[in-house]
């Protein structure tokens, strides 16, 4: 048996990518997107219905080009969601707009947004998780979401902080970024790799899932934005791990033996000390932790630049097609 499969059998894998045909190929149980992984699929020509559907919808919702562009960025997210679903067994998670991080307010009406258009397209809303970074703002929005019902995902998550606010919300996932954290020690180390164990990330997400296990929290621990295959392996029996296709097919195309190294009936036995968290533990605790303070930020930006390359490659497109009319 391929280490995939091996992998399967004690960790859901999720695929992380907004390529439909890539998700085929692999049958993950979820799927995550993310603004980045959007624009690169819209620009794809198999997936051009599914912009044109968003560029209709949004044309006939409005004639203001602000209003416009929000419906337009939430429809083909919520299309290439519907998409997914149609091949995978498990759910799919939508970004809310990263722009919008630190207003909670903003982030719940958009999220009820996003979950309104899955609605329409006949598509059960357990199967949807908002994703949202996670600031003081998004956790606050996650937390008041869930009262509501609706599912959230926890993203750009660095820190411990940032896991316990996440579950203390009762989120349903969070999504510690594994890649992003050994990126930012590499550089701060002046080191060119770490052992799989020895690797900050790798870590980082182990302390979060001996803590969650240990105090008996409901929220999950999905390990993300992977930067090779030791680190995924040496995360085995973690709740969830997204992967990204081509680390997908290294591992489907390696043998061995996949080895579970994390274990919820061990983490049970450990005796962690609990934080009691608050927001001035909060920003406190991340104010001290300058990896996670950084690469919060960064992640934001970052995300904020790719939806606003969408939205303009999106809005681009609308204009063609309004000119055409």
């Amino acid at each position: 048996m391929n280490k995939l499969d091996q992998l399967k059998k004690m960790t859901i894998v999720v695929a992380d990518t907004g390529d439909i045909d890539a998700i085929s190929a692999y049958t993950p149980t979820d799927a995550t997107t993310n603004p980045s992984l959007l624009f690169k699929a819209a620009q794809q020509p198999q997936y051009g219905h599914l912009l044109q559907d968003a560029i209709d919808y949004a044309m006939s919702r409005s004639s203001k080009m602000e209003s416009r562009a929000i419906d337009m960025m939430d429809k083909l997210a919520v299309n290439f969601g519907v998409e997914i679903l149609s091949i995978i067994p498990g759910r799919i998670s939508t970004e809310v707009d990263a722009r919008l991080s630190f207003d909670t307010e903003a982030t719940v009406a958009r999220a009820e947004s996003l979950i309104d258009l899955y609605k329409q397209a006949g598509i059960d809303t357990s199967r949807i998780l908002i994703k949202i970074a996670s600031t003081w703002e998004g956790i606050q929005a996650a937390a008041e979401l869930e009262r509501r019902g609706i599912h959230c995902n926890l993203t750009l998550m660095f820190s411990l902080a940032q896991a316990i606010a996440a579950a203390e919300a009762d989120a349903t996932l969070i999504s510690p970024f594994v890649g992003r954290i050994m990126d930012w020690y590499k550089k701060a180390e002046g080191v060119d790799r770490y052992a799989a164990a020895d690797d900050p990330g790798v870590k980082s997400v182990t302390t979060i899932y001996n803590y969650y296990k240990y105090h008996g929290y409901s929220t999950v621990v999905m390990g993300a934005s992977f930067r090779n295959s030791d680190e995924i392996l040496q995360l085995a029996g973690c709740d969830l791990l997204t992967i990204s296709p081509d680390l997908m097919q290294e591992l489907r195309g390696a043998e061995g033996e996949v080895v579970r190294y994390l274990d919820a009936e061990k983490a049970r036995a450990m005796g962690i000390k609990t934080i009691v968290m608050n927001e001035s533990v909060f920003r406190w605790m991340m104010n001290e932790d300058a990896m996670a303070t950084e690469k919060l930020s960064e992640g934001i930006r970052n995300f904020a630049k790719d939806a606003a390359k969408l939205e303009d490659f999106a809005c681009q497109k609308c204009d063609d097609s309004h000119a055409g009319t």
